[in-house]
């Protein structure tokens, strides 16, 4: 009975109809993302065999992340969620069949995969904060960390398959790249599917307003929580130099371990084993004490994980390894996110939705740097500075942290001293 209602509670937020489509939902756009991922990356290594090219078509993405994602939250904020949603993966939709198209006509062009990228990013900086926004409006805050963590299990438990899926396909000759892309497409049609069937309500407070007014009041808002604002730049930085490592597995795998596509997918699928290894434990207890403290031992092993990665001899080395990295990412990501809307308001959840997401358009726009930086010095010291930079990111938030409980708890000791003389 203990273990039925431990595996009852993991899945708690399932039990509502209305989350468990939106959640599936994710599983089908999942599926298309991560296939569009390996991909791109495949494409823009057969096209030009330059690190620095991979992390331009990441910096693309970052970049139009960056700009457009605090308009996503005010507008998931502002708007029905369900409209955002249909909108932006729509828009992931055409892209992918777009590409599709592009391929199978033999007429593919580095730039289309730029313009590909971009779409990406902008669809993202839409659907990632209605998504989030409209999980804890369906299951409510009691229920908050487990339908993150379930959501990113969405994400995850597709990444243990498609990305092999998609490398498997490409590097078969009468499917190849653009037979795969077909599939990516076919996946974000049937997300599209799913979310039409969500229930549309009307946003509680769609008073026009300048976005630009609304962002500033978000930025504001996370400015002035000590707590909310330290976990939105800890995550920044941790996702932008630790996941970045995802953007070098095609040069890790085919440049210095000299394989082919399908070990490319095989390889990006392993860190969704070490993550849906730890979604389901996890997702029983996001909403319980202690998160903070398994946030940041799993940030300190997510940087780890990328050192070892550098510095590991052999792909099944590799391969092991980022099964680790997978399950620190998940941890701390749920973890992260979960703390930081737990604390904000409702009508704010949006936009600290967003802000939290920009830390994957800083993941875009690092790769390029990083990429120019590893066709100099080599792309496994690459590797090692930033899991160095991503352990460390992760000690001195645990640090500050630290630092200003023992001052809250000196204040309160202090505001009780004068009464105890008092009565002495």
């Amino acid at each position: 009975m203990t273990r039925q209602t431990r595996f009852g509670d993991s899945l708690s937020s399932l039990q509502v109809p209305e989350y468990r489509t939106l959640w599936w939902a994710g599983v089908f756009s999942f599926m298309s993302v991560q296939g569009q991922f390996v991909l791109r990356g495949l494409l823009a290594w057969d096209l030009t065999e330059s690190e620095g090219a991979l992390g331009l078509v990441y910096l693309v993405f970052g970049l139009t992340m960056l700009v457009t994602t605090p308009f996503g939250g005010v507008v998931a904020d502002r708007f029905s969620k369900r409209s955002v949603l249909l909108w932006s993966q729509g828009l992931i939709f055409v892209a992918a069949a777009l590409m599709a198209l592009v391929v199978l006509t033999d007429v593919v062009t580095f730039w289309m995969l730029l313009l590909a990228s971009m779409a990406q990013g902008l669809a993202f900086a839409f659907y990632g904060p209605a998504r989030v926004a409209m999980a804890a409006e369906l299951v409510g805050r009691d229920q908050l960390g487990n339908a993150i963590t379930l959501s990113l299990l969405s994400m995850n438990a597709t990444r243990v398959f498609a990305p092999a899926l998609a490398g498997f396909l490409a590097g078969i000759a009468f499917v190849g790249i653009g037979g795969a892309y077909v599939l990516s497409a076919s996946m974000s049609f049937a997300s599209l599917v799913q979310i039409w069937r969500l229930p549309y309500r009307a946003a509680t407070d769609a008073t026009p307003r300048n976005p630009l007014v609304e962002i500033k009041a978000g930025v504001r808002y996370v400015h002035s929580d000590r707590q909310l604002r330290r976990i939105v730049v800890a995550s920044f930085f941790v996702i932008m130099f630790g996941f970045n490592y995802v953007a070098f597995i095609p040069a890790l795998v085919e440049g210095i371990f000299e394989l082919g596509d399908s070990w490319v997918g095989l390889v990006s699928s392993a860190s969704a084993i070490g993550a849906v290894a730890v979604s389901l434990p996890l997702a029983a207890k996001a909403d319980g004490p202690g998160g903070k403290r398994i946030m940041v031992i799993s940030g300190i092993g997510f940087g780890i994980g990328v050192i070892l990665l550098g510095l590991a001899p052999t792909i099944w080395l590799s391969f092991l390894v980022v099964i680790g990295i997978g399950g620190c990412t998940t941890a701390f990501q749920s973890l992260s996110n979960t703390l930081a809307l737990s604390t904000s308001s409702d009508e704010m959840q949006g936009r600290v939705q967003s802000l939290m997401q920009l830390s994957f358009a800083g993941f875009g726009i690092a790769a390029a740097p990083i990429g120019a930086l590893a066709e100099v010095i080599g792309l496994r010291t690459a590797l090692v500075i930033m899991g160095a930079i991503t352990a460390g990111t992760t000690i001195i938030f645990f640090m500050l942290e630290r630092r200003d409980s023992r001052a809250d708890a000196a204040r309160l000791v202090e505001s009780f001293e004068p009464e105890v003389v008092s009565q002495s």
